[in-house]
């Protein structure tokens, strides 16, 4: 085969695609080869799938999507050729691709396009014949996304149908498509249930500066498909997006849907106020919450199929100003099931709680704010004390995971289902291991205290800043020190940092007294090398991609015992932890930072308070 690549070479023709890839480096000419002999065959097989793909789909219309020699290098899963430990994707292809043409690539980022413009500059069926999508106005051209740049008559019809110069950004075919899928899908609906949503008629009684008109409400049924198509776009986005948290926040003229992902909040969508009501209808018909409520919170929960795992989202809804809030927290089981030593321990403090938890008795407390991660290592501990041969139950408000193995006890304070009520009738249920969600009060406090008395292993959380604090907020509740002597085994502390893009990460050299001076105590002298993300196309530009944890394990020593009285200083507690070897959060997120796994800002910003 003839490797060399000419100037009137069509340029999104097999040959040329695959030379562009091997003088790059990104695949060999062994490789290439081996996609030509076979490209025939692959091609079938990939038609012959989507065929049977799309003899399921019966309404709606069709993207038409060509199968292009792009798409059968992807089905083959070679490695890259410059970077054996990644595999060749449909991204770094356009990527290369994009240099080889001399055209600008981007990585479209869905949070940062604008609904409105996506979805109203050109025809959705245009669209989806071919396969462009306008993204955005920059400096009074419209800039539009495809995977085929070479399509020059498609960009004068848009030229002409926008009054505006096209520029054209080069992306993959599948972001087209499934962003093309999303947006028109999801403004369809919305578009229909606005439509059909006569706010003339419509008496807002959560909006706190509305009058009320004394007419009868036309509110969309929960059950209107445009409705029902709206809800499940956006959950399928918030699946694809990675967020842990959906937020659908009514304003005085607009509803707002807001995803928490990798901590952090985004704002996705900015809808018309007439559809937030039915929205949270029907979301509150799917978690079951009653639906005619609208002046009290009411929380709820959904089961949803993501792939072949069933995914529980956790609803609660509060009125606001202006309407009901709602707030749904995704809870994948492949995020709270996890092995202990996937979630982020060091060794020392790993054994140090493995210890702790194999004690056949005793209260374990795990300690930290909201949303740092206490579920999860609380779950992935009981997934794997369980066994057959142990009876494991749980006291939780709200259940955060539905899990066959446990017996779990959902708190209802209507029906006086409360932590303290469950704690005196759940020794009668022959338990071995008891997780209490949290100690919010003296009477829950006592009883898991009494059931660690009486041979049982207890797991339960506090919110404190650290894990010497734990034993003083025991005393605090009303605990007496004789009876945190015979039962606390042993307390972990812990946060949530955020790691750094594994694909843009770089190093960079640093003044040790640079970072003693903000705070970090780093032990060594002169520069120091330290890692971040450059931002790259899978992070959004962010640096980081997931979180981790970090902890401090404290085993309840016979020391710590002898300092718990009736009036404990915190400050002896926590000199004498360090003086049996306790690794605080602030060091270990240091050495995480050492180590290459996340970044100085982070340790700043998560143990800041631990100064």
């Amino acid at each position: 085969m003839n490797i060399s690549i000419k100037t009137n070479d069509n340029k999104f023709s097999d040959k040329y695609i695959c030379m562009a890839l091997v003088q790059s480096g990104i695949i060999s000419k062994e490789h290439a080869l081996e996609i030509f002999e076979k490209k025939e065959k692959v091609r079938e097989s990939i038609e012959k799938q989507k065929d049977q793909r799309s003899r399921k789909v019966t309404t709606g219309v069709r993207i038409i999507n060509p199968t292009t020699i792009v798409d059968i290098i992807v089905s083959f899963k070679f490695n890259r050729a410059d970077r054996p430990d990644l595999e060749l994707d449909e991204d770094i292809i356009f990527k290369v691709l994009s240099k080889t043409w001399d055209k600008p690539y981007l990585k479209i980022d869905p949070l940062k396009l604008d609904l409105n413009l996506v979805t109203t500059t050109i025809p959705r069926s245009f669209a989806m014949k071919h396969l462009v999508l306008p993204i955005d106005v920059e400096n009074g051209c419209l800039v539009a996304a495809t995977s085929n740049p070479f399509n020059t008559e498609v960009f004068e019809d848009i030229g002409r149908v926008s009054l505006m110069p096209v520029k054209i950004v080069v992306t993959s075919k599948s972001d087209i498509i499934r962003l093309i899928d999303e947006f028109f899908g999801f403004k369809r609906s919305i578009a229909e249930a606005e439509s059909q949503f006569d706010s003339s008629s419509v008496v807002d009684l959560g909006n706190l500066e509305q009058y009320v008109r004394l007419k009868s409400s036309d509110e969309l049924p929960a059950n209107d498909h445009h409705i029902v198509n709206a809800v499940n776009h956006l959950f399928n986005y918030a699946f694809d997006q990675r967020a842990s948290d959906i937020h659908i926040e009514p304003k005085r003229d607009i509803s707002l849907i807001r995803m928490r992902i990798d901590g952090v909040l985004h704002t996705v969508y900015r809808l018309p106020k007439k559809v937030h009501t039915p929205m949270v209808s029907r979301i509150k018909n799917m978690s079951r919450l009653d639906m005619a409520e609208k002046r009290r919170p009411q929380d709820g929960r959904i089961k949803i199929a993501k792939g072949d795992v069933e995914v529980e989202i956790r609803v609660s809804t509060v009125p606001v100003a202006f309407g009901e809030k709602v707030v749904m927290r995704i809870m994948d089981p492949d995020i709270l099931f996890q092995g202990l030593d996937q979630l982020g321990f060091t060794s020392h403090d790993l054994k140090r709680y493995n210890d702790m938890v194999n004690r056949p008795n005793g209260l374990v407390l795990v300690c930290g704010p909201t949303g740092s991660g206490k579920s999860t290592t609380l779950y992935s501990t009981l997934r794997r004390l369980s066994t057959p041969e142990i009876n494991t139950t749980t006291i939780e408000d709200p259940i955060e995971m539905v899990h066959e193995e446990f017996n779990q006890i959902a708190v209802q304070p209507a029906v006086d289902i409360t932590f303290a009520t469950i704690m005196r009738n759940i020794l009668r249920q022959d338990p071995d291991i008891i997780m209490v969600g949290e100690l919010r009060d003296l009477e829950t406090a006592q009883n898991a205290v009494q059931a660690a008395l009486t041979g049982h292993l207890v797991l339960s959380t506090l919110h404190t800043n650290d894990a010497p604090s734990s034993i003083v907020r025991l005393l605090d509740i009303g605990i007496p020190y004789f009876l945190v002597q015979a039962t606390l085994t042993g307390i972990i502390s812990q946060r949530l940092v955020r790691q750094i893009c594994p694909r843009c990460v770089e190093s960079f050299m640093i003044e040790a007294s640079q970072l003693r001076n903000s705070g970090l105590e780093i032990k060594k002298e002169g520069q120091v090398k330290l890692y971040r993300g450059k931002g790259c196309t899978k992070c959004r530009g962010t640096g980081y991609f997931g979180r981790t944890a970090i902890y401090e394990a404290l085993p309840y020593s016979k020391a710590l015992r002898f300092l718990t009285t009736q009036n404990t200083d915190l400050a002896s507690l926590r000199e004498a932890a360090i003086k049996e070897n306790l690794v605080t959060l602030r060091e270990n997120a240091i050495k995480k930072l050492l180590e290459g796994i996340t970044t100085y800002e982070e340790v700043m910003r998560v143990t800041w308070e631990n100064d």
